[in-house]
Formats: C-alpha cells, structure tokens, sequence
C-alpha cells in the first residue's frame, strides 16, 4: 500500500510541476543541470515576473516530446550539445524563431540555418599533453594519425556525442575517405581500447598509460578546481589544436523552441535572456563553458588558458555529418 501511494504522489508531483499555464509562464525541459540552470532562471523571474518550471533528465527528451505530441507541457528544450539538437529537428519536435535579439548576441555559425535551435555556451574539444613526455604542443588534430604518436593516445568512446561532433567536422574539413583515413591512424595510435569519461582520460595521462588525451576545455576547468583532481590536471598542458590553420574544433550547447509551445511569447523572452550578457556570464562563471555573445568574457580561469582561434566551420555542417561519422566509426571499428 505503502508503494502504491508514493507512486501516486510522485504522479502527482509530475502533473502539479506544469500545472498553471498561462502567458506568464514558461516551462522547460532541460539535459542541463540544475546548478547551472537554476541561477539563470531565477535571475529571469527576478527581472520579468515571469515563472520558469524545469524538467531535468539526462536523456529521453526527444522521445518524451514525441510521446507527448501537441498535448506537452514544454516550451523549450535545453540541450548538452549538438547531436541533441539535431535529433529535435531531425524529428520535427522543435520550430523557428525570428528574434533579432538573438541573432544579434549569437554568431552566424552558431545557429541554425532556419533559425530552429541557437547555441548557448561553446566549449573545445582539447587535446591534452603530457608535460613530462611531450615538448611540442603545437599539435593539430591530424597530428593525432601520425605514427609518432603510436600507442600513445587515450580517448573516451567514439560514439559518444563529443566525439561523434570531432569526427563530423573531420569529415567537412577532408571528405569522408580523408576522414576514415585518419580515423584509421587515430585508432592504430590508441594506448588502450576507449572508455571512461573524459576526466579519466586526463588522469590516465598522469598515471602513464598515455602521453595524449582528448577532452572538453570544461572538464579541464573542474579538475583544476577540484582538489582531488588537481594534481592529475597539473600533469597536463592543455593544447588548442590547429592553431595554424582552421583552429580548434569546438561543440556547443544550445537550445530551441518546441513545437507546441503554449507560451511561445513568454519562451522567446526567456531565450532571449539567455543570450544577454547576464545570463552568458553565469554561464561562464559556474560551468567554464565560452559565451557566444561576444560581449561576455570568460572566466579568468578559463581565460588565463590564454586565447585561442576557434574552427567557424557551421554548427549546422557539423550537425549534417553526424550520420556518416556514425557509419565511418563502425567502419573502422574505432571502439573495439
């Protein structure tokens, strides 16, 4: 009985958490954490009146818009990175919006080419030196597929999202051949067969089993932060690859409208918002992500890693490889 009735309160819970709808409210569904979303949303609140109620998960969004259809509760999706802003629109789950505030603060490249999701926050897809065993760190990502660094290399899966999105760019860049060609070398260059996450891959270059690591610049960022982790931080140089040319690939998150939006008005001020210089610089001071709204700077930890060119290769061309980074991963069966 004692489980049948948390059960019903917890349903209760879930239907109350959307339950007034009204032009004064906005709600969202939410791969962000709730410690980097949270201040934002407040902030928003404070400054407009207007309610913001979040849905946190760490995956099944898209399905559960799916589900829901026209009958959702939610206005707009935040997103972790690219791939998952892609799946939205890839199924119809997400629309336009015309917002010269937005357009404004985000980058041409940063955006959808019809305007149906924006990124919010960059970070770079990194490569991390040993500082004892690697002098040069003027590295390119091509450089990973050279046999100098045989048996060297750490990464973390190749399917997951970060990689997927490094391997898409690869293939803008060189075309799909180029790309399976050093995808190839990358993999016969493995120190070990991928996993963990990418802190686990730095750590990894601490405790020797590789002299190269790939990870993204925030995670860089907590482990500095953390004193548990610090000292396998301090072991690494953290390298801004292809500084002589394109520059360094980064990923993004992001966020779109949902189809079905009940409050699409109030959804588009809060999306603006998200892009102003308040909430761009809560971003950068709590995860140590980049802003997109070139009027931010980023935190003086992140900046003290000095400047950097980034790749401006379009988000969009990024997104419309991901198939076929997909299909060349099985291909050379970069995870076995």
């Amino acid at each position: 009985m004692k489980s049948i009735i948390a059960v019903l309160a917890g349903a209760v819970t879930l239907a109350t958490s959307f339950a007034a709808v009204s032009s004064e409210e906005v709600n969202i569904y939410s791969y962000r954490q709730p410690f980097l979303i949270d201040p934002v949303v407040k902030k928003f609140t404070d400054n407009t009146g207007i309610k913001v109620n979040v849905v946190f998960a760490k995956k099944g969004l898209a399905e559960r818009l799916a589900r829901e259809g026209k009958y959702t509760k939610a206005d707009i999706v935040l997103t972790t990175d690219i791939s998952r802003l892609m799946e939205l629109e890839d199924k119809g789950l997400i629309q336009a919006v015309d917002s010269k505030i937005i357009n404004a603060n985000i980058p041409v490249h940063l955006r959808d080419d019809e305007n149906e999701w924006f990124a919010l926050t960059t970070r770079v897809r990194n490569i991390f030196a040993s500082k004892e065993r690697i002098s040069d760190t003027n590295i390119s990502y091509e450089d990973l597929a050279d046999a100098a660094f045989k048996g060297k290399i750490c990464t973390r899966s190749g399917k997951h999202a970060y990689n997927v999105a490094l391997v898409s760019s690869m293939i803008a860049h060189h075309g799909y051949e180029g790309a399976k060609t050093w995808l190839s070398g990358v993999k016969d260059n493995l120190a070990r067969k991928p996993q963990g996450n990418d802190r686990a891959q730095i750590k990894a270059v601490k405790e020797g089993q590789c002299d190269i690591a790939l990870g993204n610049s925030y995670y860089f960022g907590k482990m500095v932060s953390d004193p548990k982790q610090k000292v396998a931080a301090d072991a690494v140089n953290i390298v801004f690859p292809n500084q002589n040319n394109r520059g360094a690939h980064i990923n993004v998150s992001g966020m779109a409208l949902t189809k079905y939006s009940h409050n699409k008005e109030a959804a588009i001020k809060l999306m603006e918002y998200l892009t102003g210089e308040n909430a761009q610089t809560i971003y950068a001071e709590v995860n140590m992500e980049y802003p997109v709204n070139k009027a931010v700077k980023p935190s003086e930890l992140v900046a003290s890693w000095g400047d950097f060119s980034a790749d401006v290769l379009p988000m969009s061309d990024i997104a419309k490889n991901r198939k076929l980074a997909l299909k060349l991963l099985d291909e050379v069966k970069f995870d076995l």
